[in-house]
């Protein structure tokens, strides 16, 4: 597919990671560089099919994001223009909107998950022992039930290839600490309900979110990685949600439901994804961030 960029290259810098999406360069002690490509990862699985416009989209969305709910937590932005940082054209050319320059900071050891609604893994388990995570849920919801209130179940941090897998609240203060474990539970929670909130009156219900933090020296809290993007989070329609069936939503699960049907049994390698599927793909996503922003993107 033209256009898109599944790997960067960027040797003026070092390289010191590559996640599912995200390829991360080495600036100095204190920054580095963050790129999102244009993979897409389903079931923990890196799809061997790009997306065009993935990761510059997904990088737009988590800036107007963390603008926006940038009063509740602080986050890893340093203001500093990727440009600045290399001379050779094609290392440009792979940055554009999809690469920032972030405070380098450890990261905590769990992914901090909201649930607003009852779907997916969630609503697996609560259909057989009426739970999510654990925790206790009235009896008689169907699934895309809104919750009481908003629920945080979090979960492992899995390496590529790996699954992520659900942790008590317990288990999540024993790798934290109690008192971390709660502020950080406290935060997710009151940055779901905000972005749902605005959410809404932009015609779109977030189901559920990942979050990401991470520590500077001082052991202050920041808001890192990406943030209430259609990758880490599931976003419906609202004109379209009804209580009982999980409705069609601007995130990955366009995707995911089309591995389901196909009978790849979630192991690699992953199969390639039709061009329609792709290109509907990315038409949710490039509509996700119309809807939230009320702006076109032009990559």
């Amino acid at each position: 597919m033209s256009n898109t960029l599944t790997q960067s290259s960027i040797k003026s810098l070092p390289l010191l990671h590559q996640g599912k999406v995200r390829d991360i360069y080495d600036i100095d002690a204190n920054t580095m560089l963050l790129i999102a490509t244009d993979r897409l990862s389903a079931f923990d699985v890196i799809l061997p099919t790009p997306i065009k416009d993935k990761g510059a989209i997904l990088t737009e969305i988590a800036n107007f994001w963390f603008a926006k709910l940038g009063h509740i937590v602080p986050n890893h932005l340093t203001g500093i223009h990727p440009d600045s940082l290399v001379s050779d054209p094609a290392e440009k050319a792979q940055l554009g909107k999809r690469a920032l320059v972030v405070k380098k900071l450890k990261p905590l050891p769990i992914e901090a998950i909201v649930r607003g609604y009852l779907v997916g893994s969630g609503w697996k388990e609560y259909k057989t022992s009426g739970t999510v995570c654990g925790i206790q849920l009235p009896s008689g919801l169907q699934e895309a039930s809104k919750l009481p209130a908003p629920i945080f179940t979090p979960s492992s941090k899995a390496s590529v290839g790996y699954h992520d897998e659900n942790m008590t609240l317990e288990k999540c203060a024993s790798l934290l600490g109690k008192d971390l474990a709660e502020k950080v539970a406290s935060i997710s929670l009151r940055l779901y309900q905000e972005a749902a909130e605005y959410a809404l009156t932009r015609g779109i219900i977030i189901a559920d979110t990942k979050f990401e933090f991470g520590l500077d020296v001082a052991g202050e809290l920041y808001l890192i990685d990406e943030v209430l993007t259609p990758d880490s989070s599931r976003f419906w329609p609202a004109d379209q949600y009804v209580v009982g069936k999980n409705p069609p939503s601007f995130d990955k699960q366009y995707v995911r439901d089309w591995l389901e049907a196909s009978g790849w049994n979630k192991t690699p390698p992953a199969p390639v994804l039709p061009a329609e599927v792709a290109e509907k793909t990315s038409e949710k996503y490039r509509e996700a961030y119309s809807k939230l922003t009320g702006l076109d993107l032009v990559v």
